[in-house]
C-alpha cells in the first residue's frame, strides 16, 4: 500500500484540505494527479487497484475518492459497490473512457459523485473536489449548528448565537423577572411575539394565561370590546354579556401586538389601565380591576407617531418602560447556519434525513438581505425542502425572487470559458470560487482590514477567515480594489 502525504499537515478546520484515495493501475498517472492535489493542500493516499484502495478504505475515513474503472483484482465499479456499504459518507468521482461513460452515468444514479472522461486536465478534477470540500465545510457549520440546537431547553423560542442575539436574551431573562410595561421594537418577521412568550414563560406568571390581540387586526369599532369586554346589548350585535382580553389574562400577560395601530379612543382607556389598573367594559360603570403584566410591540417608529399625533404621548411613555429592539436578520448573519439547521429540523418530514445544501444555494441565502427577516428565511427554507424532494438543496429549488436577486447583484466578473454552442455559460466551480473570493475581499475591507470584525459579520471563525484570505491570495490590496469597485458602484 503507498500513501502519498503531502509536506504541509493538514488543517481539519481548513475547508479546502481533502482526505483523498487516489486508485489507477497507471503509475505515470498516478503519481502526476497526487502531486497536483498535494500541491493543492490535500493529503493523498495512493493505490494501484480496489483491492489495495479497500485495505486503505477499512482502515480509515476517506472525503473522497478518485478511480479509475478498469483496473485488475477489483474494477472501479466494484469498489464504488463497495464503499457504499462500508463508508457511505465518502464520495466517489469515477474515471473512464469515452467507451465506459454509460457505466460511470448508471453509477452516479446510484450515488457516485461525478466522473471524468480520460484523458482529462487536471483543473477539471480539481473544481469538482473543491465543490466537496465546499460542501464538506457547509456540512460541519450545519453539524455545530445541529449541536447547539440540541444544547436549547425547550422555552428557548430565539434561535440564534450571535452578539445581537444573545444580548437580547440576556435582557429578557433580566427584565421577565418583573412585571415592568415592556415594549418589543423590531422589524416585521424578526420574532417581537417569541420575545413576548419568552418574558412570560421565564416569569413568575408562567403558569397563568398568556393572552394575544393584534391591535391592527380588528375593525376600529371592535378593538374596544375585545380589549374590555362589553355588556349585552352595548351595541349592536352584543347578544350576550363578554370578557375582554384583560380579563382573560388576569394574573398573567397581555400581549398587545402592532400597538402603534390602536385606535385614539381605545388609548385613552388603555392609558387607564395602565395606570390603575381597571377598566369598564362597554355597556357598564361597573369598575374591574385586573393584575395583567402588559407587554406591547411594533415594527414602526412610536415617537415618530407621536409627533405626527397618531399615539399619545402619555401611553408612549406609559408602554415604553423598558424597551427590547430585536435586531433584523441582516445584522446577524452569524445566526444564519444555526437558523437553517432549525428550520431543516422543522420542515423535514419525520423519520427522514435532514437534506444538505448545495454551496451555491448556501451562496444565495448567505448573500440575500433578508427584508422580511426570519419569517421570510423560514419560508424560503420549506420551499426548498418541498421542492427538492428529501434530496440536495440546490440553487433552483429556491425561491425565484432570491436567485433573481444574486444574478441582478453578481459582484464581479468571472472569466468566460468557450464551450461549442454554449457562449458565455461559466464553469460552476470557478464561478462560486470567484464570486466568494470577491465577496470576501469586499468585507474586510469594509471592515477597514480588521479580520476579527470581518469574521463575526461572516459568521465564521477568525481561523477560517485567515484560511480562505490565503487560499485566495487576498491582500490589502486586494481590499482596497474591492472598496473602490464597491464604491464605484454605488455612485453609477
Amino acid at each position: 500500500m503507498q500513501t502519498l502525504v503531502h509536506m504541509t499537515p493538514r488543517d481539519e478546520s481548513a475547508p479546502s484540505a481533502l482526505e483523498i484515495l487516489l486508485v489507477d493501475d497507471e503509475r505515470d498517472l498516478r503519481e502526476s494527479l497526487a502531486e497536483a492535489l498535494g500541491d493543492a493542500g490535500h493529503r493523498v493516499t495512493l493505490a494501484s487497484d480496489g483491492a489495495e484502495a479497500m485495505a486503505h478504505v477499512l482502515l480509515r475515513t476517506f472525503d473522497a475518492v478518485v478511480t479509475d474503472v478498469h483496473m485488475p483484482k477489483m474494477d472501479g465499479l466494484d469498489l464504488f459497490r463497495r464503499l457504499r456499504q462500508e463508508s457511505p459518507t465518502t464520495q466517489v468521482i469515477i474515471m473512464t473512457n469515452h467507451g465506459e461513460v454509460a457505466q460511470a452515468v448508471e453509477a452516479m444514479k446510484d450515488g457516485a459523485y461525478d466522473y471524468l472522461t480520460k484523458p482529462f486536465q487536471t483543473d477539471e478534477l480539481m473544481l469538482r473536489l473543491d465543490r466537496i470540500a465546499a460542501q464538506r465545510s457547509l456540512q460541519r457549520e450545519l453539524d455545530q449548528a445541529r449541536a447547539a440546537l440540541s444544547n436549547r431547553s425547550p422555552e428557548a423560542l430565539l434561535v440564534g448565537q450571535s452578539p445581537p442575539m444573545r444580548r437580547v436574551v440576556a435582557l429578557i431573562d433580566t427584565v421577565s423577572q418583573s412585571d415592568a410595561v415592556t415594549l418589543i421594537s423590531g422589524e416585521s418577521g424578526t420574532g417581537k411575539e417569541l420575545v413576548a412568550r419568552m418574558l412570560h414563560d421565564r416569569s413568575p406568571r408562567r403558569d397563568q394565561p398568556f393572552v394575544t390581540i393584534n391591535c391592527g387586526a380588528l375593525a376600529e369599532n371592535l378593538i374596544e370590546a375585545e380589549l374590555f369586554g362589553h355588556e349585552r346589548g352595548a351595541f349592536t350585535g352584543a347578544e350576550k354579556k363578554r370578557d375582554g382580553k384583560f380579563k382573560a389574562a388576569d394574573g398573567g400577560t397581555l400581549f398587545l401586538d402592532e400597538i402603534a395601530e390602536l385606535p385614539t379612543a381605545a388609548q385613552s382607556k388603555l392609558l387607564r389601565v395602565l395606570q390603575e389598573g381597571t377598566f369598564e367594559p362597554l355597556g357598564s360603570n361597573v369598575q374591574i380591576k385586573v393584575d395583567v403584566r402588559v407587554v406591547s410591540a411594533t415594527h414602526r417608529n412610536l415617537r415618530d407617531r407621536v409627533c405626527e399625533g397618531r399615539f399619545r404621548e402619555d401611553l408612549y411613555y406609559r408602554v415604553n418602560v423598558i424597551e427590547i429592539a430585536v435586531p433584523p436578520l441582516r445584522d446577524r448573519p452569524g445566526d444564519i447556519t444555526v437558523l437553517a439547521q432549525h428550520f431543516l429540523q422543522r420542515f423535514t418530514s419525520a423519520g427522514r434525513a435532514l437534506p444538505s445544501i448545495s454551496p451555491e444555494a448556501w451562496a444565495i441565502l448567505t448573500q440575500h438581505p433578508w427584508p422580511g427577516n426570519v419569517r421570510e428565511f423560514s419560508h424560503a427554507i420549506q420551499h426548498a425542502v418541498v421542492l427538492s424532494g428529501g434530496g440536495e438543496i440546490e440553487a433552483q429549488h429556491l425561491p425565484t425572487a432570491l436567485r433573481a436577486r444574486l444574478a441582478t447583484d453578481s459582484p464581479s466578473p468571472i472569466a468566460v470559458v468557450a464551450v461549442p454552442g454554449l457562449a458565455g455559460i461559466h464553469p460552476l466551480g470557478a464561478a462560486v470560487r470567484a464570486f466568494e473570493r470577491e465577496y470576501l475581499a469586499r468585507v474586510v475591507a469594509q471592515a477597514n482590514g480588521k479580520k476579527a470584525q470581518a469574521a463575526e459579520a461572516l459568521g465564521i471563525s477568525r481561523k477560517t477567515l485567515w484560511e480562505k484570505l490565503k487560499s485566495y491570495g487576498i491582500g490589502a490590496a486586494d481590499a482596497e480594489a474591492a472598496a473602490s469597485s464597491a464604491d464605484v458602484n454605488k455612485m453609477s
